[in-house]
């Protein structure tokens, strides 16, 4: 088929022309002839989301430096340009070349957050792409899924040929080549997907089968013939300073929602909050090289014209050079007028010296992520964050010419009680109150809190994978009460509390330790109307329920159902290093408020160590061999 485009009339119609022409700078332009493997990599969400997200970025980059392989870009269509595209029968096609992207080999699609499933649903059928796999054929690409979701690939498992487990650095050149030998060859689309199998890393869902007891519990996950592992161990990149990172990064011709140079200068966690599952999922920490960031970060601002640039890491105090590192963005980049972003800083004095110079200190707010208001259940959730850490930091921040704060906070906690859940409001009124005893000539005027709280989502591969979530109306109901609480404070006049979406909250719950049985609530919700479902305006919660009703599975037996640590899970044949006896021992800890230490005060034998670099390096040579894999 010729290369599509959409005709001026059409882009007139639609809210925003510019999220589907293309043409941005820095867009990689090849001739498709020329390569023997067109990949086109897909973010299902709106434009100025997905042009945001590095990880794309990076493989955007990456794959586009072969000779053998063009690598082009699809997001998922809003739905006004979703409307006129089935009305008038236009198949979607990536922005590069206007091909359809069902003419292309692959088909690579980010799996962000669990609420984008049926955006993915989306892009299949737009695409003319059979949305079940099983109905595929050789002219249909491979279509291959990634990114943090794929860390649990069940739910979704029917739609997918392939889930790449782990760091997309590592594993695309074998791709590529099995797929070209196999192409010459003349396999069939079974065979390729078996050869597909046997390179590290790879999950082919059709080459598995699972079976259920009685009372809906996992019974058993094997494979379905003789060759295809049992277990997929994740891919990482060891070396993080010899992988190749963007120097000339996609720029849009509209505002995204990180519109700004990102400089990734670590992977991985060393604090182990029991729910996080990045922090476990990256796991061991590895640094980048404090000048090679230095010499990107010329680089990619005079590769973009960016004006600000931002550190990316799941908690930058952490980067052993991160002083060198903005004291030179700050002396050398600043003198060119480039705002310097520095998120995930812990709230210290070095931290607050610096953000006293890059930021304008009359409009900023510093951001604080305490998690939980009670001392009680920061231990149990290992936050490593006393009251007076946090009240010392508020402190030095409103001596420092601050009065605007953020905390952050979840409720719905594991073995949280209504008393702890009240200690958020008080937490705040205690740091307010700390304010006012500043003399008043050294005040910025009155104090501002905003307090946001999420409700608590358990994720595979944490501590908290067997906890269970409360019921959606239990929520709000804890919700509405920490808002009066609120209200009912000294200063609670200069407090805001928000809170999320409960019925969001609970569909991620399903979704994030579902099974594979949800494919099919996944594809009847989206065949009733569900898309966007991380967007308010298009979220709704009965259609949801019919599907579930539908296909005669409760969303209870996701959610509010606590798992006992020898059930058998569905991504039970997921190796991320870090195992399972550790996490449950995590868990137990956790029942007891026992706070376990950071990565660098001690090791306590996750099995991150069986991957090498990071902090696991750091240990002396007599702790190097902690953590047995088991």
């Amino acid at each position: 088929m010729a290369a599509l485009a959409l005709s001026d009339e059409i882009l007139m119609a639609v809210e925003k022309p510019a999220r589907y022409i293309g043409n941005e700078v820095n867009m990689v332009i090849k001739d498709p002839d020329s390569v023997s493997v067109r990949f086109c990599m897909c973010f299902p969400d709106v434009y100025e989301i997905g042009m945001s997200h590095l990880g794309i970025q990076i493989l955007y980059d990456l794959i586009n430096k072969r000779e053998d392989a063009y690598c082009e870009r699809v997001y998922s269509p809003w739905p006004d340009l979703d409307r006129i595209m089935r009305e008038q029968g236009i198949p979607l096609f990536s922005l590069e070349t206007q091909t359809p992207v069902r003419e292309f080999d692959f088909l690579g699609i980010t799996l962000q957050y669990e609420m984008c499933y049926t955006n993915v649903l989306q892009v299949l059928e737009l695409s003319g792409i059979p949305i079940w796999s099983g109905e595929r054929s050789l002219e249909d690409p491979i279509v291959i899924g990634g990114g943090p979701c794929s860390y649990n690939p069940e739910p979704i498992a029917a739609f997918f040929d392939v889930f790449y487990i782990g760091e997309g650095e590592t594993r695309y050149a074998e791709l590529f080549e099995v797929y070209q030998k196999a192409k010459k060859e003349g396999l069939s689309r079974e065979e390729l997907l078996f050869h597909i199998s046997q390179i590290p890393g790879m999950y082919v869902p059709s080459l598995y089968v699972a079976s259920y007891l009685p009372d809906g519990r996992l019974a058993s996950f094997t494979p379905v013939r003789e060759g295809v592992p049992e277990r997929i161990r994740k891919e990482i990149v060891i070396d993080f300073d010899k992988v190749p990172y963007p120097e000339k990064p996609l720029v849009p011709h509209i505002h995204v929602t990180q519109d700004r140079v990102t400089l990734e200068i670590m992977r991985g966690c060393i604090r182990g909050c029991r729910f996080c599952q990045a922090g476990m999922i990256y796991r061991p920490t590895r640094q980048k090289n404090v000048n090679m960031m230095k010499e990107y970060a010329r680089k990619m601002l005079s590769g973009t014209g960016h004006e600000e640039i931002t550190l990316s890491s799941l908690s930058s105090s952490d980067y052993g050079c991160l002083k060198e590192l903005i004291t030179f963005m700050m002396d050398e980049l600043g003198k060119e007028h480039i705002n310097i972003s520095l998120p995930s800083l812990r709230i210290d004095a070095f931290s607050l010296d610096v953000m006293s110079r890059v930021q304008d200190v009359r409009k900023s707010s510093l951001t604080f992520a305490p998690e939980a208001g009670t001392q009680r259940m920061r231990d149990v959730i290992n936050k490593g964050l006393t009251e007076e850490i946090i009240l010392n930091g508020a402190m030095q921040a409103f001596r420092g010419g601050w009065n605007k704060v953020k905390f952050y906070f979840m409720l719905g906690l594991p073995t949280e009680t209504l008393e702890d859940a009240e200690g958020i409001p008080k937490l705040c009124e205690t740091v307010a109150s700390a304010y006012y005893t500043i003399p008043k000539e050294e005040r910025a005027g009155k104090v501002a809190i905003t307090a946001s709280a999420s409700f608590f989502v358990p994720k595979p591969f944490t501590p908290f994978q067997w906890a269970p979530m409360l019921e959606p109306e239990i929520y709000r109901e804890r919700a509405r009460h920490v808002k009066d609480t609120f209200r009912k404070q000294l200063h609670g006049k200069s407090m805001k509390f928000n809170y999320h979406e409960t019925d969001v909250s609970a569909l991620e719950g399903v979704f994030a330790r579902g099974d594979r049985r949800l494919s099919a609530v996944i594809y009847d919700a989206y065949k009733s109307g569900c898309m966007f479902d991380a967007w308010t305006e298009y979220f709704d919660n009965g259609k949801w329920l019919a599907a579930f009703e539908k296909n005669g599975l409760s969303m209870s037996f996701y959610t509010t159902r606590e798992r006992s640590t020898d059930e058998l899970l569905p991504w039970d044949f997921i190796d991320i290093g870090v195992t399972k006896r550790f996490l449950a021992a995590e868990w137990e800890r956790a029942k007891q408020a026992v706070v376990t230490p950071n990565c660098r005060e001690a090791c306590s034998g996750c099995g991150a160590a069986i991957f090498g670099g990071g902090v696991c390096f750091e240990r002396r040579p007599s702790e190097k061999n902690g953590g047995d894999g088991k």
